[in-house]
C-alpha cells in the first residue's frame, strides 16, 4: 500500500482539479449539466483513482486504477479542447490546462511502468 498524499502525481492532479474548477466557475450556469459537469467528473477522477489504487493490497490492482486515471487524463484533455473550440474557455487557458494534463499523464505513466516492473 502507498501513502497517496505523498505522491507527486496525486498532489499535481489535485492542483489540476483546482485549476479546472476555477476556470469552470467562470462558465454560464446553462453549461452546468453539460460539458462543465463532465469536465469536473473527469478532473476529479484522476486523483481519486490514484488514491483508490493506493489503498489496494497489490500492485496489480493499483495498476488498474492508474490505468483509469490515465484514461481520465485523456478524457479531460478532450473536453478542455472542446470547450476551447466552443469558446467556453479561452484558448490560452485551455492550452495551459492541457500542458498540465500532459505532464500529469507522463508522471502517472512513469509510475505505472515502475509498478508494473516491480510485480
Amino acid at each position: 500500500m502507498h501513502n497517496y498524499r505523498e505522491l507527486k502525481i496525486w498532489q499535481r492532479s489535485m492542483d489540476l482539479v483546482e485549476m479546472v474548477y476555477i476556470e469552470l466557475a467562470k462558465l454560464k450556469d446553462d453549461e452546468k449539466f453539460g460539458l462543465k459537469s463532465q469536465m469536473k467528473r473527469s478532473a476529479v477522477s484522476i486523483p481519486s483513482n490514484i488514491a483508490e489504487g493506493a489503498g489496494r493490497d497489490s500492485n496489480k490492482q493499483y495498476l488498474y486504477f492508474l490505468n483509469i486515471a490515465l484514461g481520465s487524463c485523456n478524457e479531460l484533455s478532450t473536453q478542455i479542447e472542446l470547450a476551447a473550440r466552443l469558446s467556453l474557455i479561452e484558448k490560452n487557458i485551455a492550452e495551459k490546462i492541457n500542458i498540465e494534463i500532459n505532464e500529469i499523464f507522463k508522471m502517472i505513466f512513469g509510475f505505472y511502468k515502475k509498478l508494473e516492473f516491480s510485480k
